[in-house]
């Protein structure tokens, strides 16, 4: 099993956004009746938690454990319902997983209870839009903050001109909260208010975004605008998922965020390999 160097997950993403270190890879474990993906495979604990050490022997460096679908038009969930779908699986990774958990929600209130078990990451894919007292939170916290770009509509305007403006904004209103700016992630938000086309451009510019100075996390694995551009359905998206990864990591990601842990680990080893060669 691959594990962290001896520092913060955001120290890490520092060295490998300056060219150093491996590419992390995180590991996703819904344990919802209904994401896009994956939904209902891994609803009873046991099968969530069984998924989690399946990921950990695949090589994953964090686990991102989420219990409210994203997808376009979901169903929202009360924080007590999440809680309860998170609460048994979260207590059996935070006491013995040997790799560190993030928990995947905008809601404060589950926000805390995770800490409290023990949780060092805060994926928020709002970026504390929807509950600005989440900032407060994870300033207090000091544990790591995933901050990820998200709106209700697409731009119309170029879409990465929005991305980079709305991004620097974002930044601001997390460090005028408090939070460390060695514990802040960057997360462009692929697939979250933007048109096929728009998150083909992003993607394109990634090293552009790379060059925002915090380290970034990229999440594209199995997602729709990979299967409208390739023409298939979720379950045949890996090729299309590793495309996106390999040019992140060229691009100069420190993360991705993915649900097939193994193969991205390899896809990520033999991009960095390309890249680190010295020329002769």
């Amino acid at each position: 099993m691959i594990g962290l160097p001896t520092g913060t997950l955001t120290e890490h993403g520092r060295l490998r956004a300056a060219g150093r270190g491996k590419t992390l890879v995180m590991g996703i474990v819904n344990v919802t009746p209904d994401s896009f993906s994956d939904g209902g495979k891994y609803l009873s604990s046991t099968d969530a938690i069984q998924q989690a050490y399946r990921l950990i022997e695949e090589g994953a460096d964090v686990l991102d454990i989420g219990a409210e679908s994203t997808r376009p038009n979901a169903v929202g969930v009360a924080s007590d319902e999440e809680w309860g779908r998170l609460e048994p699986v979260l207590r059996e990774l935070c006491r013995n997983s040997p790799i560190p958990i993030s928990v995947d929600t905008f809601k404060p209130t589950t926000a805390a209870r995770a800490l409290h078990l023990g949780v060092q990451i805060v994926n928020d894919v709002w970026g504390g839009l929807h509950h600005p007292q989440m900032l407060e939170l994870v300033a207090d916290a000091k544990c790591d903050y995933i901050w990820m770009h998200n709106r209700l509509q697409p731009a119309n305007s170029d879409a990465f001109d929005v991305l980079i403006q709305e991004t620097r904004l974002g930044i601001e209103r997390c460090l005028e909260a408090g939070i460390l700016p060695d514990r802040l992630w960057l997360d462009p938000g692929i697939g979250f208010g933007k048109t096929k086309s728009q998150n083909l451009q992003v993607l394109q510019r990634m090293n552009e975004y790379c060059g925002l100075h915090y380290p970034v996390l990229l999440g594209t694995s199995r997602k729709s605008f990979i299967g409208n551009t390739l023409e298939l359905g979720v379950s045949e998206r890996l090729e299309g998922s590793l495309a996106t990864v390999a040019l992140g990591v060229w691009a100069g990601v420190s993360a991705v965020r993915v649900h097939d842990v193994q193969a991205t680990v390899r896809t990520c080893r033999m991009v960095e390999a390309i890249a680190d060669v010295h020329q002769s």
